[in-house]
């Protein structure tokens, strides 16, 4: 349940008593819930004037704990009901009001990027699907650079149509990306690095997807996702070693 802002369109202000925080604060408080923002992710949502925080007379951000729930509301109707931003704002603007506001139900995408999935009476997992719009859409881009990073091999439709949930993370990221300069020709290596590794993963979990019995093959998708896992921590670690960055 959303709780409605206070302040309305002085959310950017707090309140006296309120403990102003850094941008570093305010990034550790969301992680619990959303493990994938960033603070390029928080700034950007600044620039589109989504939040509003304190700047001290140095430049510094300071976030007031209203400005920390607005960040939270906007996560949650981006990850939830994968609402565009136009539409996130409408809906914040109208609470501050007091305003009702009625949230399209949970998007099916999020079971799977929860763990849930649906089957079809197969061996293999399958999921709905999200079509061009509705991927656009979500992931907040345009035609154009969509039919850029399909061309590069980045993003592509799934087997018999569509895109899987996955595909949303996958372009706000290839955006984030490129708004620090990075181009789609500068990420084909990392897809080329991402196909091995789900190749090495395929390879330790093809035995189990074979077996005959479902409750193996249900344990080949539980240990393809804790591979998985373990693989982008480890590529993680490896990258901000080779860079003499302190691991959080």
């Amino acid at each position: 349940m959303l709780r409605t802002p206070t302040g309305g369109a002085g959310l950017g202000t707090a309140a006296a008593g309120d403990a102003l925080v850094s941008i570093g604060t305010v990034l550790s408080q969301l992680r619990d819930e959303f493990p994938e923002v960033t603070i390029s992710k928080i700034r950007f949502l600044e620039a589109e004037g989504l939040v509003e925080p304190r700047r001290t007379a140095s430049g510094y951000r300071k976030f007031s704990p209203q400005d920390v729930e607005r960040l939270a509301q906007i996560l949650r109707m981006q990850r939830d009901h994968y609402l565009p931003l136009k539409v996130i704002r409408e809906h914040l603007d109208a609470l501050a009001r007091g305003e009702q506001v009625a949230l399209p139900a949970p998007s099916p995408q999020r079971d799977l990027l929860d763990g849930a999935w649906d089957t079809d009476g197969g061996d293999r997992p399958t999921a709905a699907r999200l079509g061009r719009a509705e991927l656009l859409a979500a992931a907040e881009v345009t035609e154009s650079e969509l039919a850029e990073w399909e061309s590069y091999g980045l993003i592509g439709q799934a087997d018999g149509g569509g895109y899987d949930a996955e595909t949303v993370t996958v372009a706000k990221l290839v955006a984030d990306l490129g708004r620090f300069g990075l181009e789609p020709r500068h990420l084909r290596a990392v897809k080329a690095a991402a196909d091995r590794e789900a190749g090495l993963v395929e390879q330790m979990v093809a035995p189990l997807r074979r077996h005959r019995n479902p409750q193996t093959r249900a344990h080949a998708e539980a240990t393809a996702k804790e591979l998985a896992g373990l693989s982008v921590r480890l590529h993680a670690a490896l990258v901000q070693t080779a860079l003499g960055l302190r691991l959080q």
